[in-house]
């Protein structure tokens, strides 16, 4: 029996100690990035063939009252925590972010890390318009909306662009962070964000369950990619360097004089 227990340590050890290689995660990370842009292509080609209806009038309708659609379920105070949450995914309040990022990056000297923030979040805004253009659908119509809406809604750009920010800046965030349990924090805080946000707008009735979880993934194939360079640029130098967390990441050790 301690024979065995001992087996399981010792392997969940060397998985652990796999999983901490810089070059497991790069690799996950990268095979992130295919997954989530697979599930996406997979959930528009759904979407445009009109196969998800069904499953996204089914849950639409499950989060509202019964006898009355115009009413969500929960007490009438969820109502309103669902508006202020999805105000963490709207344009106003992410670009205050974004601003609020750019400006601590400047003060910190981190211009690298400032031109590409700016860089990624332009780009995941320009990303997520152009795929609501060309999709150009039309918002749920099966459950009236609770919060005002103007553009399509596929896919969802809270969703996406949550994602492109709040996991952009975590991980970026962390990559500058000393101690593992504040990484963790961070990175834990932006999908928390982000999940909360996509869930507002179906809770909204303001954007199909695909929207949502198409805006998630396309969010999340960005703000992954948007690492990836960033631990490149960061090997060459174009930005400044994170604090070291592995010794893969630690600078090399400089020869002692007389060796």
């Amino acid at each position: 029996m301690r024979g065995g227990l001992a087996s399981v340590r010792r392997v969940a050890g060397l998985v652990v100690k796999w999983l901490g290689r810089q070059e497991t995660i790069v690799l996950l990370a990268a095979l992130a990035v295919g997954l989530a842009l697979f599930t996406f292509i997979k959930i528009a080609d759904e979407v445009v063939a009109n196969d998800t209806r069904d499953f996204d009038v089914w849950l639409l309708r499950l989060l509202r009252q019964p006898d009355n659609p115009a009413l969500p379920l929960g007490p009438r105070w969820l109502l309103e925590v669902a508006r202020d949450i999805t105000a963490l995914g709207g344009r106003t309040l992410l670009l205050i972010i974004i601003v609020a990022a750019l400006g601590y990056l400047m003060l910190e000297r981190k211009l690298g890390a400032m031109w590409f923030v700016l860089a990624a979040a332009c780009g995941g805004g320009v990303l997520s318009s152009t795929m609501k253009y060309y999709f150009a659908r039309g918002r749920p119509d099966v459950v009236p909306h609770l919060a005002v809406v103007a553009s399509s809604s596929f896919p969802s750009g809270h969703a996406a662009f949550a994602a492109v920010i709040y996991l952009t800046l975590g991980a970026l965030l962390a990559r500058f962070t000393e101690r593992r349990r504040t990484r963790v924090y961070l990175v834990v805080l932006a999908l928390s964000l982000t999940f909360l946000v996509g869930i507002s707008r179906l809770y909204l009735g303001v954007h199909y369950p695909t929207d949502v979880l198409a805006g998630w993934c396309a969010g999340l194939a960005w703000a992954l990619s948007c690492w990836l360079v960033a631990r490149y640029l960061q090997y060459r130098g174009s930005i400044e360097r994170a604090i070291p967390t592995t010794q893969a990441d630690a600078a090399p050790p400089q020869p002692t004089r007389g060796s």
